[in-house]
């Protein structure tokens, strides 16, 4: 049927996509049917929800947020370099340098970031005297983050085919250029759906850094809770914090990967 376009996309290469109208009647027909869900839970939920009690605490609840952002925006930079260093590193020719990039990759992907962030801060920062639970909680957000990064920066790096290496050694091009002009366009198409991931479970593992007392969203909204005994009224808007900070990250990247998109 002629209508039937306009709500199942077409699977032959080359067919346009549907109307924008119809894409956005077809969104708004799946977010109603996800509300009818949870109006329909809460509805039948014996508790009525009192935002009169936390309203007082709207502030604090603002600073944590913010806070957040400042800690995942440092963290996902510095994750990022970490990454490329340890993938790079784990390409190199220095082999005590490729051994500790892959000590450093398996050990942070071994371990939970809950206890890495207690070692880090009650051990290893204690011994160098790094007194700032801000930096540390930073630091350790990063490295454990940029271990993941690099194993994806790594995929993306040996997924260019051995033949386009060996043409660009041929036409001259030095390591670095290889890497300039050659790989890294071609790993950053790659890379861009799991680094989206990636960077999204970031900002949530932030949450974490509230086991040292920083005063970060969920610090913020677990104190909210202590005082008003309101859980869901304290924990919901802890949850629609870190989905505006999660979805324009997811919605950035996929423009990013239609922009690098090409044909193979």
């Amino acid at each position: 049927m002629r209508w039937s376009r306009y709500f199942f996309a077409s699977s032959e290469p080359g067919t346009p996509p549907p109307p924008v109208w119809a894409r956005a009647a077809n969104f708004a027909l799946a977010l109603l049917a996800v509300s009818l869900v949870f109006y329909f839970s809460f509805h039948r939920l014996a508790y009525r929800l009192r935002w009169d009690s936390v309203y007082p605490y709207r502030r604090m609840f603002l600073e944590g947020w913010l806070t957040t952002i400042w800690i995942s925006a440092a963290a996902l930079v510095l994750s990022t370099l970490a990454g490329l260093c340890a993938a790079l590193a784990q390409r190199g020719r220095f082999l005590p340098l490729r051994y500790l990039g892959k000590i450093y990759v398996e050990v942070v992907r071994g371990t939970p970031l809950l206890v890495q962030i207690l070692i880090l801060f009650y051990v290893v920062a204690d011994a160098f005297g790094i007194q700032n639970r801000y930096v540390v909680g930073v630091l350790t957000l990063s490295l454990f983050s940029g271990a993941y990064i690099s194993e994806i920066i790594r995929a993306g790096i040996e997924s260019v085919g051995r033949t386009q290496l060996e043409s660009a050694k041929a036409i001259g091009l030095t390591r670095r250029q290889t890497y300039r002009h050659v790989i890294f366009p071609q790993a950053l198409r790659q890379t861009l759906p799991p680094l989206a991931g990636q960077f999204v479970s970031l900002v949530k593992d932030s949450s974490l850094l509230s086991v040292i007392a920083i005063n970060e969203f969920t610090w913020n909204a677990q104190t909210v809770n202590a005082r008003t005994f309101s859980t869901l009224e304290s924990y919901l808007p802890l949850a629609l914090g870190y989905l505006v900070l999660t979805l324009p990250i997811s919605w950035w990247t996929r423009r990013l990967e239609r922009r690098h998109q090409f044909e193979t």
